[in-house]
This record gives C-alpha cells, sequence and structure tokens, in this order.
C-alpha cells in the first residue's frame, strides 16, 4: 500500500464524460445519466482498500441522504484487477449490495477514466455543480484508520450542502489520503508517483 494524496485538480474544470458500466444493473452510466440533478460526485473507490473499507458506510449514507435533494453520485472503481483480484466487477457488485448503495458502482477497466479525473487514491471525490464545473475536490473528512476521528463525512457534506444550496463553498479543500490507485504495469499516468 503505497500512502498517496489527491492530485486537486483545480477548481472549475468542467467534468470529463465517460461511460462505464454499472457493475449491479450493467446499464451504462454516463454524465448524462444524472443531467437533471443540481450536482454530481464522482467518487473513485475500491473494494480492498483500508481507506474506503473504513468509511464505507458513511459512503451509503451519503447516497442516502442525498437521493431526494438532487445530487448525483457515482463510483467507480479502475485498479488493475489481474493483479488486485478482490476489486474485479464482481467483488464490486457484491460490496455495493451488502453495504445498500444506491448509486451506480462502476468498472473503469480501461482506467483511462480516472487518469481523465487525475485520481490518484482511493478514495478520491470530485463534486461538480449543475453545468459541471468542479467546486470541490479532496477528502471525505480528517478520519482515517486509526486516528480515532469520527467518520462524519463533514467535509464533503459542507460542500455538498453548499452547493445544492446555491451557495459558493467556503471550506478548506484538504487532499484526500487513501491507497494509490493500481495502474497496469506500463499504464501509469504522468502525475502518479
Amino acid at each position: 500500500m503505497v500512502l498517496t494524496p489527491s492530485t486537486m485538480l483545480p477548481l472549475g474544470t468542467k467534468a470529463p464524460n465517460f461511460q462505464l458500466p454499472d457493475v449491479v444493473s450493467e446499464k451504462t452510466i454516463s454524465l448524462e445519466t444524472f443531467a437533471n440533478k443540481k450536482a454530481i460526485l464522482v467518487m473513485f473507490i475500491c473494494q480492498h482498500c483500508p481507506f474506503v473499507k473504513h468509511i464505507q458506510t458513511q459512503l451509503a449514507k451519503l447516497g442516502h441522504d442525498y437521493v431526494d435533494k438532487g445530487l448525483g453520485i457515482v463510483a467507480i472503481s479502475a485498479n488493475d484487477v489481474a493483479n488486485y483480484p478482490d476489486d474485479s466487477p464482481s467483488n464490486l457488485k457484491k460490496m455495493a449490495q451488502e453495504l445498500g448503495f444506491n448509486f451506480p458502482v462502476c468498472y473503469d477497466e480501461s482506467q483511462e477514466i480516472a487518469k481523465a479525473y487525475t485520481a490518484a487514491c482511493t478514495p478520491d471525490f470530485f463534486l461538480f455543480d449543475g453545468d459541471y464545473q468542479l467546486v470541490y475536490r479532496g477528502q471525505l473528512d480528517d478520519s482515517r484508520p486509526g486516528n480515532n476521528i469520527p467518520v462524519t463525512g463533514k467535509d464533503l457534506r459542507i460542500a455538498i450542502d453548499a452547493i445544492l444550496g446555491g451557495n459558493s463553498i467556503t471550506i478548506e479543500q484538504k487532499p484526500s489520503i487513501g491507497c494509490n490507485i493500481k495502474w497496469k504495469a506500463g499504464n501509469e499516468p504522468p502525475y502518479y508517483g
């Protein structure tokens, strides 16, 4: 495990489009899936990472808390499943069902979508407004495995509530920290490492 921070993609960046299969429904998910939403949260996660396991219940809670408030949510896993079979689509599906995720969990086999978002770690969060402009990127909250800080989702929730309420985001945006995305050999992006 390599402890890796977010790249902190510049605010205002337009959300890269994608077309990825949802591991549960097998439907193709894209930005257009969320066209009627006030905001969209794109999360890069995986099944095996201890940082994701630490917050996975909060991720499910986010989905349920915001389902009727105009927030679209999609989780994407881009890990190399040849070397990390725990992150295979079937295991992602099992995780989504066991945790009760009510949002799509997609698999980015080519890793091109992770690169387009400059995702570096799991978890990595990107919040876009209704015009697909990046308004928040960074951590869920200050909790990490072993630091005894409760998992509340505070930082991300403040940002979500602000954007859904039509307000600007004033919270300090701190990088997320987690396991590095497991790139396929020779596929590492230039910002990695």
